[in-house]
């Protein structure tokens, strides 16, 4: 990756140099380095409030409700998992995390249940079905609450960042859902 960055800064100045405008690239550059400064400081706070929310939602016991909901319907999307409770279990809080729009606390889970699966996993060497669903949803992001996204467009200086909830459902919902009946229809091809 650093090497396509370091290429699409030379291939910038070169083309500067070309049309003699590198005054306007470097001032540009540094417009853009100073954004950058103020919009991460400005997501401290934001951040901070979001991850208390999540403190407050984990130790009040509300996603530890909202996973146990969403554990029934989670059986069958990974029937072989029947047995297996804390992968269930982990696979709830990591939905219920990225539902909230809390990928760095979804983490955690996400890799205790990859964990918990693989120890049931008799070929070491090859995902289950179960794996590849949970890596399809995962990785189609499902929010209701896209916390980091609001951060970055209030830290932005968006004058109504919420605006964006609603576009934001809408398509992760159907990316949710197209993972999820691709996956399905893959795994009758690949056992």
């Amino acid at each position: 990756m650093n090497y396509i960055f370091i290429f699409l800064i030379l291939i910038s100045f070169v083309c500067a140099i070309i049309n003699g405008k590198v005054d306007i690239v470097v001032n540009e550059m540094l417009k853009s380095s100073q954004k950058a400064v103020e919009i991460a400081i400005g997501l401290i706070g934001i951040m901070a409030f979001w991850l208390g929310i999540v403190n407050i939602a984990k130790v009040s016991g509300l996603m530890n409700l909202f996973s146990n909901m969403i554990k029934k319907p989670l059986l069958l999307i990974f029937p072989d998992l029947k047995n297996n409770n804390e992968a269930i279990s982990d696979i709830a809080l990591n939905i219920s995390a990225n539902a909230l729009g809390l990928t760095n606390a979804a983490t955690p889970f996400g890799i205790k249940a990859m964990e918990d699966m693989q120890k049931e996993n008799e070929n070491k060497n090859q995902a289950t079905n179960s794996m590849c669903t949970f890596l399809a949803i995962n990785t189609a992001g499902f929010q209701i609450v896209p916390a980091v996204v609001l951060a970055i467009l209030t830290a932005s200086g968006m004058n109504n960042p919420a605006q964006i909830i609603i576009p934001t459902l809408i398509v992760t919902s159907i990316a949710f859902i197209s993972a999820l009946i691709f996956v399905k229809i893959l795994e009758r091809f690949f056992k």
